[in-house]
């Protein structure tokens, strides 16, 4: 196939080009694979980004994605804005080990702070806030969850940490305050909360 027709493909997705891919490497992003990078002409892209092969940054018309700066999203990374808003600040982490957000449907927003950590097989909906520093670790299904922003993960008092869930299955509707933590197998429940010390000593 020439490279023609791969970017006649991409048009008629409203992916960018190959070499419009490029143009973001040119600015400042990092992009290992452009063949494999699938990208919306729609989404707003800051600079510094590192993106792996086979990672989908997709934006509908009737949707908006905005991506801050020196994230770094692993393969097999989705997000996809289709029916509503997804904003993401800068230095978060998206896997490893997969991470999907989709706001595909009516009044879906989710919205990512700076500095997050999210791997593992997670995948966020709905209207849900990641704020800064939270972390999504494991194959968790979050379905209009808050995590309440705070210290990063590298941060030696777990206490002041960002809301944290933790293990696998589904949490809906669940808040989880700084420096609290579900650990959930199958099901996560708000009477799970719990002080992320439990798990990790002050330092």
């Amino acid at each position: 196939m020439h490279p023609s027709q791969l970017d006649d493909l991409r048009r008629a997705q409203n992916l960018l080009t190959i070499e419009e891919v490029v143009r973001l490497i040119e600015a400042g992003n990092r992009i290992y694979d452009p063949y494999s990078a699938l990208i919306s002409a729609r989404a707003q892209i800051g600079g510094g980004n590192t993106i792996f092969p086979c990672v989908y940054l997709l934006c509908e018309a009737a949707g908006e994605l905005t991506i801050g700066d020196r994230n770094i999203f692993h393969t097999n990374t989705l997000v996809e804005a289709s029916l509503g808003a997804i904003v993401i600040g800068s230095g978060n982490q998206f896997g490893e080990g997969g991470f999907t957000a989709k706001a595909n449907r009516p009044g879906a927003h989710i919205l990512i702070g700076d500095t997050g950590r999210y791997q593992n097989g997670a995948a966020v909906f709905g209207e849900s806030e990641l704020g800064s520093g939270s972390q999504l670790l494991g194959a968790i299904t979050v379905d209009s969850c808050r995590l309440e922003a705070g210290d990063t993960f590298r941060d030696p008092d777990p206490d002041l940490r960002a809301g944290l869930l933790k293990g696998s299955g589904v949490a809906r509707n669940i808040t989880v305050p700084r420096g609290k933590v579900i650990l959930g197998v199958g099901t996560f429940s708000a009477e799970k909360i719990q002080p992320q010390s439990d798990f990790h000593p002050k330092r």
